[in-house]
């Protein structure tokens, strides 16, 4: 079973385009978010519609960056450090494994660890001070539309909408 989201490539079919091509087909239905275009989609491959027709289109989109706190150094050295710490752990565990001499040793694990938390600490700090103060929070940024189509190829788009009416009226059967 492969599963898709709203960003994956899917790979599953051959008939993808490889280049960024605008889609095609007629509208069925129209949504005001992506998990109600999912659901109807959905719905048609619980009908047993042919859902390799159907399409799912953002439109109207929208970059949208929402703010999770102020930055202080304090926030900035410890996140570049504990960042760092695991890497630095990853790659002492990576020596210890490798190492020639006999039995799992600790020592490169606990200088993969310090490095680690040094270069990682610096690393975030010097991002940091680069900014000078006009960038002091962090965020989180999320591509979102403003509604989502589902587009259908024509030879299945009657049928299509038919199913999505009906959903729509509530009578599934």
């Amino acid at each position: 079973m492969i599963v898709t989201g709203p960003f994956s490539s899917g790979n599953q079919t051959p008939r993808l385009p490889r280049l960024p091509t605008p889609p095609s087909g007629w509208p069925i239905g129209s949504y005001a978010t992506y998990e109600e275009a999912q659901r109807a989609v959905d719905y048609l491959a619980d009908k047993e519609f042919q859902v390799q027709d159907v399409t799912i289109v953002g439109v109207d989109l929208m970059l949208v960056e929402r703010v999770l706190g102020r930055l202080s150094w304090a926030k900035v050295l410890g996140t570049g450090a504990a960042s760092g710490a695991w890497f630095g752990v990853f790659i002492g565990v990576l020596l210890s494994l490798f190492n020639p001499a006999q039995g799992f040793s600790y020592v490169p694990l606990l200088v993969g660890l310090v490095a680690g938390v040094v270069f990682g600490a610096a690393s975030a700090a010097m991002g940091y001070a680069f900014t000078r103060g006009r960038r002091d929070f962090s965020s989180a940024s999320q591509l979102v539309a403003g509604r989502y189509d589902v587009l259908c190829q024509p030879r299945t788009a009657e049928k299509g909408r038919d199913l999505l009416a009906r959903l729509a009226m509530g009578s599934h059967g």
